[in-house]
């Protein structure tokens, strides 16, 4: 069967079926590469999870998972640090206030990764969903054909 031989209503669902089968296997090689880039990223500054983490503990920060484990454990160290104030809670004179800043930052930072693995697991996702979608399109639009 040919494009020729689709009625006017099938060949436009088979183009928007094309497309968001095209657009779909877009978003799957962004989220890999945006997967692959943070990957590299944090291997790069060869940051390993403290021991006494609660999950993780020695392993390196390559991931998500490990990711957040440092970031909290971070942030266990800067409440311990300073009688569990956070830095805006710390008076300005307060000697801790500036390594609870750096702290912040760098949970901040971590969490930015892990919000960043967040977006390319949902890129790959729909993708996914969008390369099904214009699958079972195109399998319709040849359906209606038949039936016509």
């Amino acid at each position: 069967m040919t494009t020729a031989d689709l009625s006017p209503n099938s060949r436009r669902i088979r183009f928007l079926a094309i497309f968001a089968m095209v657009v779909g296997a877009l978003f799957i090689v962004a989220g890999i590469v945006a997967w692959i880039a943070v990957t590299v990223q944090l291997s790069a500054e060869n940051i390993t999870v403290s021991d006494d983490a609660p999950f993780f503990a020695g392993s390196r920060v390559q991931g998500p998972l490990s990711a957040y484990a440092q970031a909290e454990v971070i942030n266990q160290h800067a409440l311990a640090m300073s009688d569990g104030k956070t830095y805006a809670e710390l008076a300005q004179d307060d000697p801790t206030r500036d390594v609870v800043m750096n702290a912040s930052f760098l949970r901040a930072s971590l969490f930015t990764s892990v919000v960043s693995y967040g977006v390319a697991l949902f890129a790959v996702g729909a993708g996914v969903v969008s390369l099904i979608f214009g699958y079972i399109s195109i399998l319709l639009s040849r359906r209606e054909t038949t039936l016509s």
